[in-house]
């Protein structure tokens, strides 16, 4: 048997289970959940986690493929924020956006923008229902509480 053959025996064969575990980034981010080990050693976010960022964004929920994505949580500094849907970093799908003032939004988002059917709650309790569309409201009604 030649010597590069039994050098490649002996390599680990390297799958895509997912791992657990936790990992400090070099600029503070912290890490802690699933992940897989890709072949080139590269480590990437899959599966249940929770990343907190250095500024202290959190998010908690879902990854796949390094990226949020599924069903999540992510809380600003600011106080603001935002729990539904992901699909590739972004909100997209049903979710519910706070605001710091206690205002919030319940609706679609697509690619993070508020688009499609939804309330939206004002800091008196007031609701306001109707479709969002590029920042605007154009059909937005009054919803009476009976």
């Amino acid at each position: 048997m030649s010597p590069a053959k039994k050098q490649k025996e002996k390599e680990p064969e390297l799958t895509t289970e997912p791992k657990s575990g936790c990992y400090i980034f070099p600029n503070g981010d912290r890490y802690e959940g699933q992940y897989i080990q890709l072949p080139d050693n590269v480590l990437e976010r899959d599966g249940n986690g929770s990343h907190t960022s250095f500024d202290g964004t959190m998010y908690e929920g879902t990854w796949s493929k390094d990226k949020m994505h599924g069903y999540g949580k992510i809380r600003f500094p600011s106080g603001a924020f935002y729990e539904g849907h992901f699909q590739e970093n972004k909100f997209h799908g049903a979710g519910t956006y706070c605001w710091p003032n206690g205002s919030f939004f319940r609706g679609t988002f697509i690619e993070n923008k508020m688009e499609g059917a939804g309330e939206f709650t004002d800091t008196e309790g007031q609701v306001w229902c109707g479709n969002f569309w590029k920042r605007v409201a154009p059909d937005l009604r009054f919803k009476i509480n009976n």
